[in-house]
This record gives C-alpha cells, structure tokens and sequence, in this order.
C-alpha cells in the first residue's frame, strides 16, 4: 500500500488539494464531491438529482473554479430552442454572408440546470454534444472545447412544465449522483458560515467562500487519468462486474436461474446495456486510485455500482407499486452475485 502510494503521491496530492477547495465551501456532501471528481476523471458527464437549495449549483461552480475550467451556466425552461444552446448563424449585413455565433454549450464546463425542464429538440442537441463531443450548426459540425464536462440537476420532486429524460440521454450520463440533505450538524455549519463567523465554539473552522488557487490543471488531469488507467482489474474481478451488469437484464434465460433473482427481477422492466458494464470498470478503478492503490477490489466495484446503474435500470409498475428505488434493485443484485 505505501509503495502504491508512492507511486501515485503526484495525483493523490492533487486530488486532496481539490476535496479541500470545494471542502472550503461545501459542507457536507463528500459523495457529491468525490462523484464530481470521479466523472471528471474519467471524462464522463453528471446526473444531480436532488430538491432546491441542497448546493447543487454551487458544487458546480465551485469545481469550475478549482479546475480552471471555462464555466456556463444553461437554465432549462420549456421554451428554450437548440439556438439557445449550441448557437445559430446569423446574417451579416456589410458581408452578405452568414457567421456563426456559438451558444454557451461551447465551454469546458456546462451546468445544465433543471435539465428535465427543456422540450424534446433540445434535449437532442444536447445529446450531439455529450455522445460526439461536437454540435451542428447550419451544415457543419463543431468540436467543442476539451475536457467537455457537462453536470446537469433536476429535481425530483416537480413534475409539472418537466419533460422525462429520454433513456438514450440518460445512458450518456455516466454517473446519476443523488443530493441528500445534510445532517443537523452540517446544516448549523451552512448557517453558521452564511452568517459570517468561521470559528464555532469548540474552536473549529469551519468552511469559508475563499477557496485558493485552482487545484487541478490540464496537465494534472492527464497525469491522474494515466493512473487511473494503470490500475489493475483482475479478469475475476471483470467477470464480477459484468455479471452485476448482466444482473439487472429481466431477460427470458436469465429468468432460468435461481428463484431469488426472480424476486427482484420481477421490478426491472429494462436494465443496464454493456456501457454500464465500461462505466463500471472506469470507476472502479478511480475509487481504487483514491485510496491509493494500484488494484481493484469488489468494495470498489460495489462502491460505483450505485452511481453507474441507478439512472439506467428501468422499474416496472411493480416496483412503484411497493415503493422500491432503482438502489433498492441494486442492493438486491450486490446481495445476490457472488463475490469472486
């Protein structure tokens, strides 16, 4: 473990110095924090869900600023069109020609905020960019910016004016991270820092705005990347998660199996395609380099298993019916598939 530690000191250190900056301002919140991070690694876009006023948007702009990253912020409403994010040609007069005026989508990091909230065209535009990394404006496509992170919120608990994810847009999300709200402790640290004072009673500091210089430039990223990618999965271990991935598929000759599995199978009207199966890999890897080690183990895999599944498992009637979550399911497959 040392000699691993050693081996990845560079990355470690940069990844800790980027937890203290959003730390600094973010009470709270360590799994949104470390799924941030994850996604970012990995080159993979974020789902948030959660109600307003948990931090969602300052998490967000909070990375923005420790990663250096050109930032813009997109509210979704019900009338926006594709122009409005990708850009539109418009005409010149003095040249009697057309130009192009890029939308906002062209910045390294996107917020697409209440992302359920925009009609169906743009949500396709959007998909262009998170699957090709490029858009098309008029007839010709454009590369967007590298890295291309986008983080987008929704709420889950309003319905009304909101338009469901398609699930092909949903998959190019490679992590669905839920927003809880924080415990009594954490929410007097908001207040307590919102209010002005940064020293509690017992002498503690406690988050301020300031969060210093950034932590996490391009030429990081790529160092951290390179380690991310050198970590060992064994071939025991990628049977592991591919058979959780293949856990969740309701299919006919999968049902021939054990009446356990038909317990829980019984909720999933669709599950996870093999995309879910990369996105599992990748991550579990990164939760490996996190502590430090040059190998993968099921507690990582087990670790990213709700992050990469959650928003690609579709429940039935069933599952509503006695109030099961996608994490529900998933608890249930982790209990079922054996460990290697």
């Amino acid at each position: 473990m040392k000699e691993d530690s050693a081996r990845f000191g560079k990355s470690l250190s940069v990844i800790a110095a980027a937890r203290d900056g959003m730390k600094r301002r973010i009470v709270g919140q360590d799994d949104l924090i470390d799924g941030i991070l994850v996604g970012f690694i990995a080159g993979g876009h974020i789902l948030l869900e959660g109600v307003p006023g948990l931090a969602k948007t300052l998490a967000v702009k909070t990375f923005a600023e420790i990663s250096n990253l050109s930032f813009k912020r997109i509210q979704f409403t019900p009338d926006l069109l594709p122009a409005d994010l990708i850009g539109t040609l418009v005409f010149e007069q003095d040249t009697k020609s057309f130009s192009v005026r890029k939308g906002p989508v062209f910045a390294n990091l996107v917020l697409a905020d209440e992302i359920n909230r925009a009609p169906a065209k743009v949500q396709s535009a959007l998909l262009e960019a998170m699957a090709e990394g490029q858009v098309t404006i008029g007839d010709t496509s454009y590369r967007l910016p590298e890295p291309f992170f986008v983080l987008a919120t929704q709420n889950p608990i309003e319905q009304e004016g909101t338009y469901t994810l398609p699930e092909a847009e949903l998959d190019r999300f490679l992590l669905k991270l839920l927003v809880p709200y924080p415990t009594l402790l954490e929410e007097a640290g908001i207040v307590r820092a919102i209010a002005g004072g940064n020293l509690s009673s017992d002498g503690a500091r406690h988050p301020g705005r300031e969060i210093g210089a950034p932590a996490i430039g391009s030429t990081d990223l790529a160092a951290i990347r390179a380690d991310a990618q050198s970590v060992r999965c064994d071939e025991a271990l990628l049977s592991y998660l591919v058979s959780i991935t293949a856990a969740t598929r309701p299919l006919a000759e999968s049902r021939k199996g054990s009446r356990v599995r038909d317990d829980y199978l019984k909720y999933v009207s669709f599950g996870a395609s093999p995309r879910a199966s990369i996105a599992l890999c990748q991550c579990a890897r990164i939760y490996a380099l996190f502590e430090g080690r040059d190998y993968v183990i099921p507690e990582d895999i087990k670790a990213a298993a709700y992050p990469v599944l959650r928003h690609r498992l579709v429940l039935s009637y069933e599952a509503g019916a006695d109030g099961l979550s996608s994490d529900d399911i998933i608890g249930k497959v982790l209990s079922v598939v054996p460990l290697p």
